[in-house]
């Protein structure tokens, strides 16, 4: 069973070192640095200054890989729409991704669902 859907898990805990958070989001732990550089993700630091990945961190790291990839958005772009989502109080993202599942025929996530493609939840800080 997922960790998003255990009510028991705190999504909010930070437990993933750089190499598994890297693993489960497919990517290379330099781009989650990268990443970090630029604004995007702030994981936790342990005394010893290791970085841990929460649940919500990983859904966010998900996201811009998504938005970058997919959707071909830079990483100011993507500090932008996540700026804009925060400040407006709107699921801008969700949005998006439903705009551009619609021209390719896909259906969009179950109403309700905070999910995105591959079913991963929605970012949040």
């Amino acid at each position: 069973m997922s960790a998003a859907r255990r009510p028991d898990r705190d999504a909010t805990r930070p437990v993933y070192v750089i190499s598994v958070a890297a693993t489960l989001v497919s990517a290379h732990p330099r781009t989650l640095r990268i990443y970090e550089d630029e604004g995007l993700v702030c994981p936790a630091r342990t005394p010893t200054n290791i970085r841990l990945y929460s649940e919500e961190d990983i859904r966010r790291i998900l996201w811009i890989r998504h938005l970058t990839r997919d959707r071909g958005v830079n990483l100011a772009g993507v500090r932008t729409l996540f700026e804009l989502e925060e400040r407006l109080g709107k699921r801008i993202l969700e949005a998006l991704y439903d705009e551009g599942t619609r021209g390719r025929g896909e259906a969009p996530p179950e109403p309700g669902s905070t999910g995105t493609p591959d079913g991963d939840p929605s970012p949040g800080r």
